[in-house]
């Protein structure tokens, strides 16, 4: 941090704790408020996995409260183990680079080269080129540990053998016990992770270790190429190595080489024990004695690590302090006085989301969609959901959980300067689908999309105003501000005939329904771009700059938001864009221009609420996605239409569902989406600093400490 965090501060020069419904000297019962959440089930269902993680590492488990039965969650919420460091890569033996796949497209009376996805005939080397791009680097599973119970003494237990199961995630601790029987013999494991390494600690109760009818059985997993995947293949053990590097009477350490990747899983225990191999990557810790307990603990690492690792006490103390801070620090909100029959649903929903991002988003590098549990578009992130990942982390008064991604686009700064000046701009380019490395994927979507562009511009004016305006923000993320701001001025172009600057063509909007072609002027990218310049102006007036006369130029000249008949236009060239029922599908990103955004003068709340309504009636939103629910509730809610904002943040529809554990579900193949989680905590935040619950006596709301999305003025 570059402060002492400051407890309530300005966010965009509004300074003021929201405490609508709440006194001055009144507080939240947090204890109560979270714990009235905890997740308590019963049910052996795929779906039902639950997660520990720090925000680096996470380890997802069954109803055993470990990776028992991974093949039966194959299909649900996959068994994970996942870190930000983990990461691997095919072999490349034809040398596949970036050159291989370059498409050129008209901007203007300019061709512009654009990474692609090839998959037509007669290109097999473009097409393997892209194929292998895509799908490298990807995030490596580090690990299944799971139990072997054998029943009837030689058959290994099957989930069907599971009897009376009860399992609890206790959010306060961090703490998940699962209980169950086999032939009538309680099973007790309680499982930790570490909150400051890769480590997770476990303690197995059980009478069944006294007959030596139960281990601790650990598997290592090749990778796996699918866009959407577990991350675990179990089938290629020709293609990797697992060795003992050293052994003692209480630990094993096992190196891991995966290609040109390695990394180590040190394990170690304080009970006797001993570890026996069966087959090729398939070890098991193999407990003795006359101990009913059993615990022990596992760190995986990037690099060899001599020191002694934490044990089960320890994990637990670690868990117990660092999660009631958590839980005491930052924002809160209370609906337990609320009488509208979805309140407590709305709650536990906030509640899940918190916890679920802490140990999904907050890492040193930004999250994929599925957070370390499993891969989705191979593991990759994408930074035009970096804002619905984490922007609510400064609005609930916990930047410190985000702060430190922003690092990594200094890390890539080079890469993204290097693809702007390919394509003949100033400034930086900032990729789509990434990896650690920042190098950009082929797609016939993401390449052409331009609205992760002004985020970094975003993240860094909340972050100054949430250290009170403080010069030290400024003169750390200038570069990164004004090298955005660079991009945006030299990619939009002019129109000589209107004598304006458009963007546009080759492009592709949020709302992934038009082609790069022929696209212009989609409505929320030019509000964006017109917000963001006038941001980074503002940095330079705070650092006793002149304002940046190209930039303004370009800012007294952007074409106007596209409108007919009283209503925004998707993009300028999609005329009539409310009677195409396909062009009412996708993201209604339409109305991200304000809730999302703050308010401009390019914006008229007549029209937008005009829009608001007509895509209300019109929508098709069993195809929209997760964030799009609280993006919408941001509109309501900037336009003072509370009871709406709480109608979509609860709408029945496929794409809000949200499971017992807390997951923002999808489909089939998108089971965890965590922008969704993350764009609902942000709407939260905006709708208590915008005093934006309905007052019909239903919603008595209490909440604290959280801080503006907007400015007033």
């Amino acid at each position: 941090m570059i402060l002492t965090k400051l407890q309530y501060v300005f966010i965009l020069s509004v300074s003021f704790i929201a405490s609508c419904n709440l006194s001055e000297n009144s507080e939240i019962n947090r204890f109560e408020l979270v714990n009235r959440h905890n997740i308590i089930h019963s049910d052996i269902d795929p779906l039902n996995s639950l997660t520990v993680g720090n925000g680096e590492f996470a380890y997802t488990v069954d109803i055993t409260g470990m990776q028992t039965f991974p093949e039966f969650y194959e299909k649900g919420i996959p068994l994970g183990t996942q870190s930000q460091w983990g990461w691997h890569s095919f072999p490349n033996p034809d040398d596949y680079t970036l050159s291989d796949v370059i498409k050129m497209y008209w901007a203007g009376n300019d061709s512009v080269p654009y990474i692609y996805q090839f998959t037509t005939a007669n290109e097999e080397r473009k097409n393997k080129a892209s194929q292998w791009l895509r799908e490298n680097p990807h995030r490596l599973h580090l690990g299944l540990i799971g139990l072997e119970i054998y029943a009837n003494d030689t058959i290994p237990m099957a989930i069907s053998d599971i009897e009376d199961p009860i399992q609890e995630l206790n959010l306060w601790k961090g703490e998940i016990i699962s209980k169950f029987k086999i032939e009538d013999t309680p099973v007790e494991v309680i499982t930790y992770c570490h909150q400051y390494m890769d480590l997770i600690s476990f303690l197995i109760a059980s009478d069944i270790l006294l007959t030596g009818k139960m281990k601790i059985k650990i598997r290592f997993p090749y990778a796996r190429p699918e866009k959407f995947s577990s991350a675990c293949d179990l089938l290629r053990a020709d293609r990797h190595t697992t060795a003992i590097s050293e052994e003692t009477r209480n630990s094993v350490l096992f190196e891991r080489t995966l290609d040109n990747d390695r990394y180590y899983a040190h394990f170690n225990w304080s009970n006797k024990a001993f570890i026996e191999k069966t087959e090729n990557h398939q070890y098991y810790i193999v407990p003795i004695g006359n101990d009913t307990i059993f615990e022990f603990s596992c760190h995986f690492s990037k690099e060899k690590t001599e020191n002694r690792l934490p044990g089960f006490d320890q994990t637990k103390k670690n868990n117990k302090v660092h999660w009631k801070q958590f839980w005491n620090n930052g924002a809160a909100i209370d609906f337990s006085e609320c009488t509208d029959p979805r309140a407590f649903e709305l709650e536990r929903r906030v509640i899940l989301s918190q916890y679920l991002t802490k140990i999904q988003c907050s890492g040193s590098l930004p999250p994929q969609e599925t957070g370390l549990i499993y891969n989705s578009w191979y593991g990759k992130f994408h930074l035009e959901m970096h804002w619905w990942h984490n922007a609510h982390f400064i609005l609930w008064n916990r930047a410190d959980l985000m702060e430190q991604q922003m690092e990594f686009y200094t890390h890539i700064y080079e890469q993204a300067k290097g693809m702007a000046e390919r394509q003949g701009y100033d400034g930086v380019r900032w990729p789509k689908m990434i990896g650690p490395g920042g190098r950009e994927s082929p797609s016939t979507i993401g390449t052409f999309l331009i609205w992760q562009q002004p985020h970094i511009i975003y993240f860094s004016e909340l972050l100054y105003n949430y250290y009170n305006q403080d010069q030290t923000v400024l003169h750390k993320y200038k570069s990164l501000v004004f090298a955005t701001a660079d991009f945006m001025t030299s990619y939009a172009r002019m129109d000589s005939s209107k004598n304006r600057y458009v963007l546009g063509p080759a492009l592709i909007p949020a709302q992934e329904r038009f082609e790069p072609e022929n696209t212009i002027n989609p409505v929320f990218e030019l509000a964006y771009w017109y917000w963001a310049l006038q941001t980074a102006q503002k940095w330079r007036e705070r650092l006793n700059m002149e304002r940046d006369k190209n930039w303004q130029h370009i800012l007294e000249k952007l074409a106007d938001l596209p409108v007919q008949d009283s209503l925004y236009l998707f993009t300028e060239n999609t005329r009539d864009s409310y009677l195409n029922a396909e062009y009412l599908t996708d993201h209604p990103i339409v109305l991200g221009v304000l809730g999302f955004l703050p308010e401009t003068k390019k914006i008229d709340k007549e029209i937008l609420s005009n829009t608001l309504d007509k895509v209300m009636a019109d929508w098709d939103w069993n195809t929209t996605w997760g964030w799009d629910f609280p993006m919408a509730a941001m509109c309501a809610t900037q336009l003072n239409k509370p009871e709406l904002a709480i109608d979509l943040l609860m709408m029945d529809s496929p794409k809000n569902t949200y499971l017992i554990n807390g997951h923002n579900y999808q489909d089939e193949t998108l089971t965890v989406y965590l922008p969704g989680n993350g764009g609902l905590l942000s709407a939260i935040a905006l709708m208590c600093t915008r005093n934006g619950f309905p007052e019909d006596g239903k919603w008595e709301v209490k909440y604290e400490n959280f801080l503006s999305i907007h400015s007033n003025d």
